[in-house]
């Protein structure tokens, strides 16, 4: 299980679609706020990479399930990461 979330917390796919994501939620943050599609976002990728690619190619539904698993945590990470880069980056803006 360590295997699989450390090759997905590498994944640059997975990485590539949670920056956007951010970026997106970022846009549309007056309208729809930030943790709703943040969340469901996160839990959007988790189950649509392990279903679609072939780098998880889980045939059983207990591999499929530890996939997702993994999955949630690790976008977790990755968001977690640039969600702390870009509080950081806006408050040094801020700064006189």
């Amino acid at each position: 299980m360590l295997e699989t979330l450390v090759s997905q917390l590498m994944d640059p796919f997975r990485i590539g679609l949670i920056l956007f994501l951010l970026l997106t939620a970022l846009r549309t943050r007056p309208t729809m706020g930030l943790a709703m599609p943040l969340g469901l976002g996160v839990v959007f990728v988790a189950i649509l990479l392990p279903l679609t690619t072939a780098a998880n190619a889980a045939t059983g539904n207990e591999a499929r399930l530890v996939a997702i698993a993994c999955g949630l945590v690790s976008n977790a990470i990755i968001l977690a990461c640039f969600v702390s880069v870009w509080a950081i980056w806006t408050k040094a803006r801020q700064k006189p």
